[in-house]
């Protein structure tokens, strides 16, 4: 089978010759730079720099011949972006080793070590901490409070959302999406890949809806608001929705009927339980992440992608009804999200896609032969009857070490039914 047979056929939960495997299809599926760095010194591999694509998470983007070695089956159509040695530029990584960024991303390290980066119009947006592996958000545009009608509110939202560091320093494809040539470049790109591999393709979407509202009144401001100030939530959330449709659109028109996957994003979910009440979730989010949902199927092949941090147990009916059809990271040491239930009371209607590896305790601290024991252990729970796809829970953090890495994906390649 080719790597799309395989993704496909577990998107409709049928059994393959073996089961999909991902590393660095989207920003949540993907490796840290330093752990990226790490490997290839591991594997001695010179000539594979570590090209640091996505900027906030500090993401490296996997290169054709680590796609290969770890047998990966999809695509983040984003990499055929950037595809220059001009476009990157040679930066130090906090490990003291070198990465390169992207040409445009140029953070200011300052007299205490921390990297600040910078809105066009001298705002600090981001900072990463001397030592540390991402870059934290610092400006939270209505964090004093929401402005003061509906009108007032559309028209500060677009400036608001460019000075928080998720949009103003994205990764690519949409580090590109200014220039006049872009959708007929993603378009270009996509059938690039379309003809050029067998991978199953995906886009990066986003449509986050809680998250944005995080990310403009801050996290204790609008979980209180989901409450006590509930008709400028709902406000928000229509204004997003109105910008995401837009650009929902586009996406579907542009590469709707090359790539097989989008990916949307909204962590509905903390260790300890939801971060909302089911009945707030329902009044607030549930209709529109319908109207994105039936939108992607009925203008589009694509099939709808969500990833959601946490415990989204209580969620996820409503999930499979708003039309999402996977679900990550599948964050299984949170509450309620025990693989075995997990795939028992929805392994038909959802594919769970990660769920593969406990990143906290054994990928970081242990031994190649737990890893693998812990690789098969989980895929014995989530892959009979497909609706699977092999991912560590979230990205790989600098942490994990290279033997771990290869550990785990060999237990994931060499895994039958």
């Amino acid at each position: 089978m080719t790597s799309r047979d395989r993704v496909l056929a577990a998107i409709n939960h049928k059994e393959s010759d073996r089961v999909p495997i991902d590393l660095g299809s989207n920003p949540s599926s993907g490796i840290s730079a330093i752990a990226h760095d790490n490997l290839m010194k591991h594997l001695k591999w010179k000539d594979q720099p570590t090209l640091i694509y996505d900027v906030v998470q500090q993401l490296a983007q996997p290169g054709e011949k680590l796609v290969d070695l770890l047998g990966l089956d999809v695509l983040d159509i984003g990499r055929t972006f950037n595809a220059s040695d001009d476009d990157w530029k040679e930066v130090e990584m906090a490990n003291g080793r070198v990465g390169y960024y992207p040409s445009w991303f140029n953070p200011v390290k300052d007299e205490k070590g921390n990297w600040n980066a910078f809105h066009k119009d001298g705002t600090r947006i981001a900072t990463m901490p001397e030592g540390a592996t991402f870059f934290d958000e610092t400006v939270f545009p209505f964090v004093d409070g929401y402005p003061d009608s509906r009108a007032a509110m559309d028209e500060l939202l677009d400036e608001a959302m460019d000075k928080v560091l998720w949009q103003s320093l994205v990764h690519s494809p949409w580090d590109h999406a200014s220039e006049p040539d872009f959708w007929a470049n993603l378009r270009k790109g996509a059938l690039h890949l379309r003809e050029t591999t067998d991978k199953a393709l995906m886009i990066v979407f986003g449509g986050n809806l809680f998250e944005w509202g995080t990310f403009i009144r801050r996290m204790d401001n609008f979980l209180m608001d989901l409450y006590i100030e509930k008709e400028n939530a709902a406000i928000l959330i229509e204004l997003l929705m109105e910008r995401h449709m837009k650009g929902l659109e586009k996406v579907c028109d542009s590469v709707g009927d090359i790539v097989d996957i989008i990916r949307f994003g909204d962590d509905l979910g903390m260790d300890s339980g939801p971060f909302m009440s089911i009945d707030i979730y329902r009044d607030l989010f549930h209709s529109h992440r319908k109207q994105m949902s039936d939108y992607v199927h009925k203008n589009s092949s694509m099939h709808t992608f969500l990833h959601s941090c946490g415990s989204v147990y209580q969620y996820i009916p409503d999930l499979i009804e708003e039309g999402i059809e996977i679900l990550n990271p599948v964050q299984t040491n949170c509450h309620d999200m025990d693989p075995a239930r997990l795939k028992r009371e929805f392994g038909k209607d959802v594919v769970f896609w990660g769920g593969s590896m406990d990143p906290r305790e054994i990928f970081n601290h242990g031994t190649p032969e737990e890893v693998k024991t812990e690789t098969i252990r989980r895929m014995e729970i989530f892959a009979p009857g497909g609706g699977f796809v092999v991912n560590n829970i979230h990205n790989i953090m600098p942490d994990v070490s290279p033997e771990n890495i290869l550990a785990f994906y060999e237990a994931a390649r060499d895994f039958r039914l």
